[in-house]
Formats: C-alpha cells, sequence, structure tokens
C-alpha cells in the first residue's frame, strides 16, 4: 500500500477541543470500489473510506506481565495491518497510531458499518466503544490542504448542499454545528448515510494501570471526592482514545463506586502524585471554581540533573499545543506567564540502577550522575509541562525526561541551538521560524513510564484541605 508523506495542518479546521488528533502522515486508503479495500469491502461497495495514518511521538513500554497482543499478532495479508483480536490483556508496548476517517454511505448500526468498512472484527470494534475510541458527527470536517483530490472529491460529494438538504438530521443546524464530534457510546447506536466516523484502531495504551494497587493509592474519601496519589505511567482522567484506562476509572472501580468519578484537574501521564476527583457534577464545577479563583495551592518535588537557585523563576510559554513546549526567559506578547517558585533545593544521590529499573527510567544522556538534586517547588501559574520545561530552560533538567533534557543537553554543547533560549540567533523571521519547526521535530519523545517529578501536596481553602502524597519514587526501591 502506497505511503504518502505530507506536513499535515489539524483535518479539523473548526477548533474543536475533542478533535484535537494528532495527525501527520496523509494515507488515502480508498474510496467506493478502490481496489485497495478489504475484498469483503470491494464486493459491497457500501464504504466510502477517507483514512488517514496519524503519526506521534506517543511511545509508552510499561512494566507488565500480560500478554504482548501487539508484538504476538501475525501481519494480515490483506491490509497489512497486524491481525485484531480484542483491546485486552493490555499490551506492554503501544503500536504505531492508526486512525481511520469514514463518511457513511448507508445507514445502519456502527458496529456494523465499521466492522464492514475496516474489515475488523466485531468483539474489538466493541472494544473500541468501550474505550471512548469511537466518534461521529453528522457531517464531515473540512479536509486538510494537504488532501488528495479523490479525497476532496468525496469530501465535496457528501458536503454538497443539494445532499445536506434531504438530510433530516441535519435540520436547523448550521454546519459548524453539525461538523461537531462526539463519542459513540453503544455499540447499536445508528448512523445515518453521510455521518463522519472517526476510528482510533490503535487507542493509547496504559499498561501499568494493570500492575498497581489502587486500593493503596487512595489517600482520602469525602462525600464530595478523592484524593488519590497517581502512579506514575497512568492518564488521570483518560486519552482522546481510551478513558477506560485511567486513575478515574481504575478508582471508581477500586472503591466500589457506581457513579464514576470526575476529572477536576490534570498532572502529566509520567508525573506521580496528589489528584482530586470529584464524586459528583456539582463538586467538579465547585473545584474548578477554587483553581480558577487561585483557592488551590500545589507543591512538587523535583528530582532535576543540575541545582536550581532558590526563589522564583519566570518564563512565558509558546501558545501552541505540539511538545516539547517552547519557553521564553523575554516577554513575548501572546505568551502565557509561567512562573514557579523553588522553595528548597537538596543534594542528593542519583538513583541507583535498581530503582531506575522498576520505574523505567530513560537514560536521556546527562553526563554526570553522581548527584541529583531535590527541588521543593511551589506552582505559581498551571501551565502544561510547565515545570519541566522551565527546569530544563535553566539547564537543570528532570531526571528521566526524555522529552526536555535532550534537548537542554543540546543547548548546553550548542549554544544557540535553542530558538528561544539565552543565546538565541537567527537574522530573520524564516530563520525563527525553521529552527521551531526542526526544534520540535528532533525533540519530544515521551518518557516510558516515570520522571522525577511528584506533585507531593495539595491543599486549598487556606489549607482546610490539605494532603500529601507518599514518599516519591526516587527514594524507594518498590514499584
Amino acid at each position: 500500500m502506497k505511503m504518502v508523506s505530507a506536513g499535515l495542518a489539524s483535518i479539523f479546521s473548526n477548533g474543536y477541543r475533542s478533535l484535537n488528533a494528532p495527525v501527520s502522515v496523509l494515507r488515502m486508503l480508498a474510496s467506493t470500489g478502490a481496489s485497495s479495500l478489504p475484498k469483503h469491502n470491494r464486493n459491497n461497495r457500501k464504504s466510502t473510506v477517507l483514512s488517514y495514518l496519524s503519526s506521534s511521538k506517543r511511545e509508552l513500554s510499561c512494566l507488565s506481565s500480560k500478554v504482548d497482543v501487539a508484538q504476538s499478532a501475525t501481519t494480515s495479508s490483506v491490509n497489512g495491518y497486524p491481525e485484531y483480536h480484542r483491546l485486552l490483556p493490555c499490551p506492554s508496548q503501544n503500536g504505531p497510531p492508526r486512525v481511520e476517517h469514514l463518511v457513511v454511505s448507508e445507514g445502519g448500526p456502527v458496529l456494523e458499518y465499521i466492522c464492514k468498512a475496516l474489515d475488523l472484527p466485531p468483539l474489538f470494534v466493541a472494544d473500541l466503544i468501550h474505550f471512548g475510541a469511537v466518534y461521529y458527527a453528522l457531517v464531515c470536517p473540512q479536509p486538510p490542504l494537504s488532501a488528495t483530490p479523490e479525497q476532496i472529491r468525496i469530501f465535496k460529494e457528501v458536503t454538497a448542499p443539494s445532499v445536506l438538504s434531504k438530510r433530516a438530521s441535519i435540520k436547523g443546524k448550521t454546519v459548524r454545528e453539525a461538523q461537531k464530534t462526539f463519542r459513540i457510546t453503544y455499540v447499536d447506536q445508528f448512523v445515518g448515510a453521510g455521518t463522519y466516523l472517526r476510528v482510533h484502531v490503535h487507542p493509547k495504551r496504559f499498561p501499568r494501570c494493570y500492575e498497581i494497587d489502587w486500593k493503596s493509592r487512595i489517600i482520602a474519601v469525602t462525600d464530595s471526592y478523592v484524593v488519590l496519589d497517581k502512579p506514575a505511567g497512568t492518564s488521570v482522567g483518560g486519552t482522546t482514545d481510551n478513558i477506560e484506562e485511567s486513575c478515574a476509572t481504575f478508582a471508581t472501580r477500586a472503591l466500589g463506586f457506581s457513579t464514576p468519578l470526575k476529572t477536576t484537574h490534570q498532572i502529566d501521564n509520567c508525573t506521580e502524585g496528589c489528584v482530586v476527583l470529584a464524586r459528583t457534577k456539582e463538586y467538579c464545577s465547585v473545584f474548578h471554581g477554587k483553581i480558577r479563583e487561585k483557592k488551590v495551592k500545589k507543591l512538587y518535588l523535583a528530582l532535576t540533573a543540575a541545582p536550581v537557585p532558590i526563589g522564583i523563576i519566570t518564563h512565558y510559554m509558546r501558545p501552541v499545543n505540539i511538545a516539547p513546549r517552547l519557553v521564553s526567559e523575554d516577554f513575548i506578547k501572546g505568551w502565557y506567564l509561567c512562573q514557579l517558585e523553588v522553595m528548597e533545593c537538596t543534594e542528593v544521590p542519583w538513583p541507583d540502577s535498581v530503582i531506575q529499573e522498576n520505574y523505567c527510567i530513560e537514560d536521556s544522556g546527562w553526563p554526570a550522575k553522581d548527584h541529583a538534586y531535590e527541588c521543593k517547588i511551589n506552582l505559581l501559574t498551571g501551565r502544561t509541562h510547565q515545570v519541566r520545561a522551565q527546569l530544563a530552560a535553566c539547564g537543570a533538567p528532570i531526571v528521566g525526561d526524555s522529552m526536555y533534557m535532550p534537548a537542554a543537553i543540546a543547548e548546553m554543547a550548542n549554544p544557540g541551538l535553542n530558538p528561544f533560549g539565552k543565546y538565541k540567533k537567527y537574522t530573520s523571521q524564516n530563520d525563527k521560524e525553521m529552527a521551531i519547526t526542526e526544534w520540535i521535530a528532533q525533540y519530544g519523545k515521551e518518557p516510558s513510564v516515570a520522571i522525577g517529578l511528584q506533585a507531593c501536596q495539595i491543599s486549598w481553602d487556606d489549607s482546610e484541605h490539605f494532603y500529601e502524597a507518599r514518599s516519591p519514587w526516587w527514594r524507594s526501591r518498590k514499584a
């Protein structure tokens, strides 16, 4: 099957949050009756398939005693993909992302249609729906500029005014409203002709969820909320393509609750520590309000590769939702203010090989590993990757942070490489844009399980509610 590489803007031009699937390689599978479709579909000639293979830097290699389904699967002679069975048991390693975009040509149950269109077994598709990996929109979103002529033809065909005017399901809605996506929630859900489907065939997996004693990670349970000591290598509330393997889901089950716990705030997958999960929608809104009013205080412990000066550190973060995040010491209009206060910085031993193996700590090339530095940090603003990006910009990246440590090492070896570092150098806007593109393309590998970062304390309402996590992983030999 021919692969066509292209730098891709988001396929979804309207900016809906639920549409932010990473898409960077374009591949046309087929249109109705195309020869590259599975034989089953070519015979029925009922499927219109706009397909994109999504590539990203998502790699997760964690502790797992489960059977590695992805590695044991044989290759299908029909389409080059592995044979599919079930999503469980969870593989110990993620396969390459695969996201399929379909336009329904004949109405019917969604599970049946996806099975026929993508030649997938019913139980596997049912698992995808259970994981929250299938989305729909009444009208197909606008394709990207790099779409092929055939894809553009299909889009125009299914969104022509003469076609849309005959669809009762979108009467009274604007095109923008009809292009908004929602999760498919049950296997028998009906999808009419012209409905757009997005299927995350390879959802991001979190095998460490199955290794954790979740009851032992519960810090507090009240009528309104639960405080969890989140393990590293897990997602707080799930991802776009996987809401099943999350802290909220597993904590709900561990406590025997019938109503799912709700996410009130996030910490990175590779970070451990205190997380507040709401038991009701009402308290979820209450806690969001406390965050907005800055009534919630969060303290972190960071294990850095170099010492960090005591005091407040200020940077400005580029307002683009792409990792690694770029920060600058200089004020840049439109960039987000990032501030943290380093309260303590103590020299400690670098974690030994046993501890590093237990937590899959990656060797990111830091040259000196005799000593590390444990820093207590008061987070004054809460930006994604803020602590990690700011400490790396100070020349003190977090131990095990494969996303930011290699970039910090590169900048130290070649000052000026970082497009927004202290020694930045470019003579034109074009040079700067090229430097940014190269920097992001070269760095940003997601850590396997843990990095040296823990949300060690959380409190709110002037410490009326105060909670602490257990000792961080680098102080213990137990996973």
